[in-house]
């Protein structure tokens, strides 16, 4: 049930993020569980593979290319997803620093209320 309530929290967060931000545009509600399910995915398979490869860059710049690497699986959720659109790097950054601070909120709510 958790992977479930993970994948809409991040759904909705996806919309409100592509509601604030310039750039992004999501088609739908279908849309943006189907980006939420793909970035998991992404995030689960792509992103250890890409850590490992560019290891010693992020080494150089203190984790801080993590973000380029956040932004690049952000852009391949674009190019597999019909109604998802990003319109650049940039803001492929930005949606991604947005969408962890929306993640980590709502996800401490679900642990708060877990707690109760």
């Amino acid at each position: 049930m958790k992977p479930i309530l993970k994948i809409v929290l991040t759904s909705i967060a996806v919309i409100i993020i592509a509601y604030i931000l310039p750039g992004v545009y999501v088609n739908g509600y279908i849309t943006a569980v189907t980006v939420a399910i793909i970035l998991a995915l992404l995030r689960f398979i792509v992103r250890p593979i890409l850590i490992i490869l560019t290891f010693p860059i992020t080494i150089m710049t203190f984790g801080l290319f993590l973000l380029i690497i956040n932004a690049c699986i952000i852009l391949m959720a674009d190019f597999v997803i019909e109604g998802f659109t990003v319109s650049s790097i940039w803001i492929a950054i930005l949606f991604s620093i947005l969408l962890s601070i929306f993640q980590s909120i709502l996800f401490t709510i679900l642990k708060e209320d877990k707690k109760s």
